[in-house]
């Protein structure tokens, strides 16, 4: 399926840092401190950075069709200030920042050497020797190419992370509508039938109503106790589909993650876990998830699930951030309650500048008083399978 998104513009992400970058605007300046220019040429300065400013702010928030005639422009001022010791060169930087900002990459590059290249004769060509015009050229046309670079780098970085953020919210829309798309069937198969069956029996019990009171009240019971089974059951599913497993959790954990620049290293071992032990485990993931993206400026979780010699099971989520946590706020003390009601227990090893480590520990009386417990029915389409060895990064 091909989606149509808006197409991806980065002009509105970096207008803080070009509005910064006005303040290279003194430089225009600087050459008039070195001689004693008349008045006009002072003024000719000041008229200069007036006429560029409109055309700056025109070219980060105006229509793509007029930026190229824009940054003529703006090299144009560099130009004609040029001759009188104004610092025309700056006009040119900003021109090479302005041209790696929407041109593709060497289209912009060839651009820009054709400006410097105009520049550098010009200045070869005019300005005396007191005005250092070799030194001058070599130092302008440097930063110029620095800025087109750093441009060039923030613009590259802007697309990927916009490009990431479209990817995500697809991620997430796809995996709402087949999670709607589950649930219509699940509940189709479940009460698909039960109804038909309420319908039927409900007909046979009106036209025995009158013959054979006694069947029609049976099949009236049949009906009540048919319209309760599937009552226990869409209860059931409806539980099972509030609570992720640890296997969804880990998906939502390996997107959030991504979308904070966190590679995530994952192994799930082989081993049949109770649901209400594997709602707890995952509720537990999806905190420790949380307390990485808000404080722990980690690069880095591993998560892994592994079976003790002694027949119990271990949870541990480490990640390599800055570790230090010495009070428990009230993610930790749910966590610690959540593994409490099922048998389990919370360790937690956070030395400063070390990450941190959290163990979650269900022992196998545990696990075993969970088995015991009434299992719920399984719902058409939820069939329960052990987890599954798996290893990925994210």
């Amino acid at each position: 399926m091909r989606l149509h998104t808006p197409p991806i513009d980065t002009q509105d992400n970096l207008l803080g840092w070009h509005l910064a970058s006005l303040l290279y605007l003194s430089f225009v300046f600087i050459p008039l401190f070195f001689w004693q220019p008349p008045w006009w040429i002072i003024a000719m300065a000041i008229a200069s950075v007036v006429a560029f400013l409109p055309i700056y702010w025109a070219f980060y928030r105006g229509g793509s069709k007029l930026r190229l005639w824009l940054v003529l422009a703006v090299a144009g001022i560099g130009y004609g200030v040029l001759p009188y010791g104004i610092g025309g060169g700056t006009y040119l930087i900003f021109a090479a920042g302005m041209i790696a900002s929407f041109l593709p990459r060497w289209h912009g590059l060839a651009l820009a050497v054709a400006l410097f290249a105009i520049f550098s004769v010009e200045a070869l060509w005019i300005l005396p020797p007191e005005f250092s015009p070799v030194s001058s050229v070599l130092i302008q046309t440097l930063v110029g190419a620095i800025v087109y670079a750093g441009v060039l780098a923030a613009r590259s970085r802007e697309l990927r992370n916009a490009e990431l953020r479209l990817t995500q919210e697809e991620v997430r829309r796809l995996a709402s509508l087949a999670e709607r798309e589950r649930i219509g069937r699940d509940l189709h198969d479940l009460l698909g039938h039960t109804l038909s069956v309420v319908v039927l029996k409900s007909q046979l019990a009106a036209r025995l109503l009158e013959h054979d009171k006694k069947a029609a009240q049976d099949q009236i019971c049949e009906v009540e106790r048919v319209a309760r089974e599937a009552l226990t059951q869409v209860r059931e599913a409806v539980a099972g589909i509030r609570a992720n497993g640890l296997q969804a959790e880990l998906a939502a954990a390996r997107l959030a993650l991504l979308g904070g620049e966190i590679s995530l290293d994952h192994k799930l071992a082989p081993v049949d876990i109770p649901l209400n032990v594997e709602a707890a485990l995952a509720l537990a993931l999806r905190e420790s998830v949380t307390n990485v993206l808000r404080h722990a400026r980690a690069r880095r979780v591993d998560v892994e699930l592994t079976q003790d010699a002694r027949g119990g099971i271990v949870l541990r989520i480490a990640d390599d951030g800055r570790g230090g946590v010495s009070g428990e706020g009230h993610g930790l003390t749910g966590m610690r309650e959540r593994l409490h009601s099922v048998g389990g227990v919370v360790e937690i090893e956070s030395p400063h500048g070390a990450g941190t480590r959290l163990s979650l520990l269900v022992s196998r009386e545990a696990l075993a008083a969970a088995r015991r417990l009434p299992a719920p029915a399984a719902t058409p389409g939820t069939a329960r399978e052990p987890v599954l060895l798996e290893r990925g990064t994210a």
